[in-house]
């Protein structure tokens, strides 16, 4: 198949040409690795598996499968393939083989996807843009200058450069959204307990990170979540499955909505007039569509909540280290700066204050169900600037000393309270104020790639539903794909 055949295809389109026999699934994978290595420049893969892809391609696929023979690539974070390592973006665990396949990896294959490597991710996706020690910077396709975001910035560089249709992510902060947005893509971050996060947890973070996909269609987003959804017996619980199958769901329109929209950044820091012409661009286009769409208020207690999102981040930081070294023998220095500073605050952290921050995330949830009582949706950009060059969001060299040598004096406290840390944390988390929301309330949210700066630069907005509302923002995504259809192709991009 020539590339340009295959990239003109979504996921569920190739899986039908080798249902139909038109395709043998050797030649999608070949155009997969031939892209691969033509745009390897983006580094947005950290471990190729080309070998065991090529015999999977040979071996006999369930015809009923819905992706049977696409070629696939999974994110180095969470979603562990047996016997091989799980780095999670970092050195310590480059060479540590995990035990088990994640659950998602299991339906994955057994939705006849061809598993051929692992993408790019931060030091355990702790951060929005994808720049590990351990692998190097992964790259947008757009603009190699600039980050593809985070920390699922591996997966969307290669979708969006044209490698998979479709790839693996996850999101604890905003990480499907984020880089969906940057890359022009589309991304759904499912409810808390629709997906399974085991066998090797029981949830991650609380349950404000969930598994997932990022893609160029609507229903391949669909079609995945189908495959991802539903229980597993070690899972600590779940959510019913829809009254539909998800892409069963695409046929019925959304109905008319009510939509309430706000733009300025929850947190008080700047916000580009390019994510604010991104909404207006949203709101315009939703209102030719027949749906009630207005300004309101931002639906949470934005710095608040961005102080309860840090603090649960840096204990879970600081428990994964703490594993790490017990487990595997890691020595400090195999961990980056930025990571053993936000542990360092974890572990200072008390039990009173972790539990008093849980339990403020329902706080939010309370305010976010009281706008859903007026709203079926929240509108806002998902970023609040067109994605930065890369390293422009890197700690400063003068600060990242200073943490350090804090860090190891047992003067973590006192450094997170200065005027100067505060100010780099609001910087980094400045550029992506509201995705937070979605994962703090466990509830659904999606990035849409509607608009694009005027230097041809995606930037997405998105939609924050309500409990259970997966299958509505999907109708509402699909209906926003047909009005005005967004993939385009990145053939022409070089090495």
């Amino acid at each position: 198949m020539h590339f340009d055949d295959y990239q003109r295809y979504d996921a569920l389109g190739l899986a039908d040409l080798v249902r139909r026999g038109e395709v043998h699934p050797s030649e999608l994978l070949d155009a997969a690795l031939v892209r691969a290595d033509a745009t390897a420049s983006l580094n947005a893969i950290v471990m190729r598996l080309d070998d065991s892809a090529r015999a999977r391609t040979q071996a006999p696929f369930d015809p009923s499968a819905p992706f049977a023979g696409v070629p696939f690539l999974v994110k180095d974070l969470f979603q562990d393939l047996k016997g091989l390592p799980s780095s999670g973006g970092c050195r310590a665990l480059k060479n540590v083989p995990v035990p088990e396949d994640a659950d998602v990896v299991r339906r994955w294959r057994e939705a006849g996807l061809v598993i051929f490597g692992k993408t790019n991710t931060p030091e355990f996706g702790a951060k929005n843009v994808t720049e590990p020690l351990a692998w190097g910077p992964a790259r947008n396709p757009w603009d190699p200058t600039r980050t593809p975001g985070g920390s699922s910035g591996g997966s969307a560089a290669a979708v969006a450069s044209g490698i998979v249709p479709v790839a693996g992510a996850n999101d604890g902060g905003g990480s499907i959204r984020i880089p969906a947005a940057a890359c022009g893509l589309f991304g759904l971050k499912a409810g808390r307990g629709r997906i399974s996060m085991g066998p090797m947890m029981g949830e991650a973070l609380n349950g404000a990170a969930v598994q997932g996909v990022v893609s160029h269609s609507v229903r391949d987003t669909a079609a995945m979540l189908d495959v991802l959804q539903g229980p597993e017996a070690h899972a600590p619980y779940h959510m019913p499955a829809p009254e539909v199958p998800y892409r069963k769901c695409l046929e019925r329109p959304p109905g008319r909505l009510r939509i309430g929209y706000s733009t300025h950044s929850p947190i008080g820091t700047p916000v580009d007039p390019q994510a604010i012409a991104a909404v207006a661009d949203a709101a315009a286009l939703l209102t030719d569509l027949g749906h009630h769409v207005e300004p309101c208020d931002t639906p949470f207690n934005g710095v608040q909540l961005a102080e309860d999102f840090l603090l649960a981040w840096f204990c879970a930081q600081a428990v994964i280290i703490d594993h790490i070294e017990r487990t595997h023998g890691a020595s400090r220095n195999d961990f980056e700066a930025d990571t053993r500073l936000m542990a360092a605050i974890g572990r200072r952290t008390s039990a009173l204050q972790l539990l008093q921050c849980e339990a403020r995330w329902h706080e939010h949830n309370l305010a976010l169900s009281t706008f859903h009582a007026q709203y079926d949706l929240w509108l806002s950009p998902t970023l609040a600037a067109p994605p930065p060059l890369i390293g422009s969001l890197a700690t400063p060299p003068a600060l990242a000393m200073v943490s350090d040598v804090a860090a190891r004096l047992g003067l973590a406290g006192w450094l997170s309270d200065t005027p100067q840390f505060k100010q780099t944390v609001l910087s980094n988390l400045g550029w992506t104020p509201y995705t937070q929301l979605a994962n703090l309330t466990g509830r659904p949210a999606m990035s849409v790639p509607l608009y694009r700066t005027p230097e041809g630069l995606p930037l997405g907005v998105q939609f924050v539903g309500p409990l259970n509302g997966e299958a509505q923002l999907l109708q509402l995504a699909s209906q926003l794909e047909a009005a005005r259809p967004w993939h385009q192709p990145l053939s022409a991009i070089a090495a």
